[in-house]
């Protein structure tokens, strides 16, 4: 990672339209192929994708999926992309997602301790 390239957190869902099937997951398995290629750490839901690691080469594996599914077939696509980044203390690259899942799971921890929620 450059140095002054930031350690981005996002999570994106890519969209095709225009196709005539109902079904999107030959699209979205070319996405996962392309990510897998990446390097990036990423995890899918089933309503989008964790994926973080540099900027640029989060931005870049966008793209390279947008140009993939377009490559398929879908004469459009509408993504919606959340990323977040954060420079007040040290990310160690691949716990971006995780480490803050666990944030919330410790806090749910000692709730129940607690006798809490």
């Amino acid at each position: 990672m450059a140095s002054n390239d930031l350690y981005a957190v996002a999570d994106f869902c890519l969209i095709p339209m225009g196709t005539v099937e109902s079904s999107v997951a030959e699209y979205i398995a070319e996405c996962h192929r392309i990510l897998e290629k990446s390097g990036l750490q990423f995890k899918m839901h089933g309503y989008g994708t964790n994926l973080e690691g540099p900027w640029s080469a989060v931005s870049q594996a966008i793209h390279d999926c947008h140009a993939a599914v377009h490559a398929q077939g879908a004469p459009r696509i509408a993504t919606d992309i959340r990323i977040g980044t954060r420079v007040d203390r040290a990310t160690t690259p691949g716990t971006g997602n995780e480490g803050k899942i666990r944030r919330v799971e410790e806090i749910l921890a000692r709730d129940k301790v607690q006798g809490g929620v």
